[in-house]
């Protein structure tokens, strides 16, 4: 009875971890595509949720956005306290300033760690060197960090790869190998001698989720290119890039680029892609055909999608 009662418990045991691929459920909460009361923007934001914690990628555009929609879809998001800002533009770092005020008296702690990358902070200007910041919804960078500071956040600035939480790994900034890096067009930073030069985006940081099946990879906008940030990770732990989330920056590109990214992605073992904010439905579609993604692993990604803890998409209702 006991021989059989162990055997049947660790069939069980070994069932339940085949089953969970990843600590984290993700939920996107900001990004294009909107249904039922959610806002949809120009924008992107995930809440990753395991056992132990929560965390939030990016923080939307409008201030409001992640509020709303967290509330809409039942999320208690008072209980993240680390939180990934994966550039400086606005449509990633708006919502930051007003979830803290929102929460910081129920949970003193909450939004109150924030990770970048070297380069966020830098000061950037308009072609005619007026200061065109964007960072938060403040053009003066100077004026975002005392904001952040005075309500209690912490920022941290990291230079290599770098982990956050179990099995959560900030790619820091991201070397332009295969790609040229998507630029920032109409941002300029000035050199020492004054000099304005196009912003490229230095910044720019993805993260990678370790799961069972390899390197789960989420990016904001991924200007540094999914090609370079996919082999980024894959040098961090040789093992597949098995699925991608988030903005990719592909909407304008060429077939013939969209071509060469799908191509280099099935190479580095990519089966599953949900391309969200500016990716672009077409490129989304033709990575998945030349990756051979098949229909149950490709999402556009909507306010509500879901990837969970054994690598499911579950659907927003408008998908």
């Amino acid at each position: 009875m006991c021989t059989a009662f162990f055997r049947f418990s660790l069939i069980c045991l070994l069932f339940s971890n085949y089953l969970k691929s990843s600590d984290y459920e993700i939920t996107i909460l900001a990004t294009n595509i909107a249904n039922f009361g959610g806002v949809g923007e120009w924008s992107f934001s995930a809440l990753l949720e395991s056992d132990k914690e929560s965390v939030l990628f990016d923080t939307g555009f409008d201030e409001n956005t992640v509020l709303h929609n967290a509330k809409l879809l039942k999320k208690d998001i008072s209980k993240v306290e680390k939180v990934i800002l994966s550039h400086f533009h606005g449509d990633h770092t708006g919502g930051l300033i007003k979830l803290r005020k929102t929460y910081m008296e129920e949970n003193p702690d909450a939004f109150s760690k924030v990770f970048v990358a070297e380069g966020f902070f830098d000061q950037r200007y308009d072609k005619d060197g007026n200061l065109r910041g964007f960072i938060g919804g403040f053009d003066v960078v100077d004026e975002f960090i005392e904001e952040a500071e005075k309500i209690g956040i912490t920022f941290t600035v990291i230079g290599e790869p770098y982990e956050i939480a179990d099995n959560l790994l900030l790619s820091g900034p991201v070397e332009r190998i295969f790609e040229d890096v998507v630029v920032s067009p109409g941002f300029f930073i000035k050199e020492k001698n004054g000099k304005l030069i196009d912003d490229q985006l230095k910044d720019d940081q993805s993260l990678g989720i370790k799961t069972s099946k390899g390197w789960y990879m989420m990016s904001g906008c991924g200007h540094a290119g999914m090609m370079n940030t996919a082999h980024k990770f894959q040098a961090i732990d040789n093992n597949d890039v098995y699925g991608a989330i988030g903005g990719f920056h592909l909407y304008r590109s060429s077939d013939d680029d969209i071509s060469k990214t799908a191509y280099s992605l099935k190479e580095f073992g990519l089966k599953q892609l949900i391309g969200g904010h500016c990716t672009g439905i077409h490129a989304a579609r033709k990575i998945a055909d030349i990756a051979s993604i098949s229909r149950d692993n490709l999402s556009h990604g909507a306010i509500d999608t879901v990837i969970t803890k054994d690598l499911r998409i579950l659907r927003s209702s408008v998908e």
